[in-house]
């Protein structure tokens, strides 16, 4: 077995990682991990940047969906450095990608978003929806 996940809902599943434990190589590496974002999370995370790039400015300025994902995730202190492009003239982002979030950084990020959409009138797609 060169990779395999497990979600442990129940005995059953502790059970078979138990046995899968004692039947792998010595070296196996063996990571447990939070439970990761959701889609209905990450589908509102984009709704949320789309309304963003279209009604907020920072610093005068409008940003595509992407670009504020990325200034959400350095706000909320995720690590993003800027590498420069293949022939020197601009700077690309690099850092965590929102789908290696947990479902609590996720909801985190998503509440700095609303935050900062209610201190600047953004008016969210749901927002809309509900009134």
């Amino acid at each position: 077995m060169s990779r395999a996940t497990v979600i442990l809902n129940g005995k059953a599943d502790r059970e078979k990682v138990c046995r899968w434990a004692m039947g792998v190589p010595a070296g196996t590496r063996v990571e447990f991990k939070e439970v990761k974002r959701t889609l209905p999370q990450n589908d509102r995370m984009w709704a949320m940047l789309t309304d963003l790039s279209q009604q907020a400015t920072l610093g005068g300025k409008q940003f595509a969906p992407d670009q504020w994902k990325v200034i959400f995730l350095h706000a909320l202190g995720q690590e993003i450095q800027l590498l420069p492009s293949l022939d020197g003239r601009t700077f690309v982002p690099w850092g965590q990608s929102s789908s290696d979030l947990t479902k609590d950084e996720m909801t985190g990020l998503i509440e700095l978003m609303f935050k900062f959409g209610a201190e600047h009138g953004v008016q969210f797609q749901d927002d809309r929806v509900a009134a």
